[in-house]
């Protein structure tokens, strides 16, 4: 938690995520000191963990270095009863980390250290986990690397080779700028469910308003569900626009939000709930997160 003067010291681009490197990770971990606390993250991760805290069988792919992180990562979320057997790097980047400032007004501002997870290679993508699952997840935020890129779309190969279904998340509205013509391709031939907020859907199509938006995405995608902040969210289908109602709170934090949605909306849709009903669940999850400090249900690690 810090005030926007801390922002404007460290040159911080508020609400957006923005890519690091390792010298600069350490200086604004430095500054933070003892007025922050440590706990396992990242996107996918997050929607897995809270998946199967919410029951669903969930597994994670993921690259993390042999150091402490990297540990704190596989226990915490194998903790969650998620499976993740992606083998660690003995050599290379340290494990990823996203350095996370929370101002008064409840904005989070992320600043994401890469890391190891940029080495997530084809040949780390679980074939038999990925044909076991009924909806593989991937995150948008680590389309950066070709290598990355690879294994994307070679995990999307497998599961709809297998007969299911892969989401994807666009994560933030500079990933969506940084990547505008392959996100497009991505979404089109090889998604069947799209997450993603006001205005990334908005960059993805270069749309003024939502409505434009929504009649852009129905001919790429099967599922297409939008987060409008206060205003709910919508759950976009070939035929029909479902409005969810966002759930009354207090907002503390917006970290996370995102990913919790998704794992509400997703835990639904694969025990056959109505889509009315998935987003509900999916919108509950969401407050319950934006209600305290940390995208997870567990407390950090100070």
């Amino acid at each position: 938690m810090a005030d926007e003067a801390f922002l404007d010291v460290h040159e911080m681009t508020k609400g957006a995520m923005t890519l690091i490197d390792e010298e600069r990770a350490e200086r604004i971990y430095s500054a933070i000191g003892t007025a922050g606390a440590v706990s396992s993250g990242g996107s996918a991760g997050n929607t897995v963990a809270w998946l199967a805290e919410l029951g669903s069988a969930a597994g994670y792919i993921g690259k993390v270095r042999d150091d402490e992180l990297g540990d704190a990562f596989r226990k915490e979320i194998t903790a969650t009863g998620a499976v993740f057997r992606t083998p660690a790097a003995v050599a290379g980047p340290t494990t990823a980390r996203c350095l996370i400032v929370v101002t008064p007004d409840s904005q989070r501002t992320m600043n994401t250290y890469l890391g190891a997870c940029v080495n997530l290679r084809v040949a780390d993508i679980d074939a038999d986990l990925i044909r076991s699952a009924h909806v593989t997840h991937l995150e948008g935020y680590l389309y950066d690397e070709p290598h990355a890129k690879e294994a994307f779309h070679k995990a999307a190969s497998i599961a709809h080779e297998a007969g299911r279904k892969v989401s994807l998340s666009l994560s933030d509205r500079f990933c969506v700028d940084r990547h505008h013509a392959d996100f497009l391709r991505l979404v089109d031939h090889h998604v069947d469910v799209l997450f993603a907020n006001r205005v990334e859907i908005q960059a993805l199509f270069k749309r003024a308003t939502i409505a434009d938006a929504v009649q852009h995405i129905r001919s790429l995608t099967e599922l297409a569900i939008i987060t409008l902040d206060a205003d709910g969210s919508l759950i976009v289908s070939h035929d029909t626009v479902i409005e969810i109602k966002a759930v009354a709170t207090t907002v503390v934090d917006t970290t996370g939000a995102g990913d919790a949605y998704a794992a509400g909306f997703l835990h639904g849709l694969t025990h056959g709930r109505v889509l009315k009903e998935c987003g509900d669940m999916a919108s509950a999850l969401a407050g319950q997160v934006i209600s305290h400090v940390g995208a997870r249900r567990q407390a950090a690690r100070q």
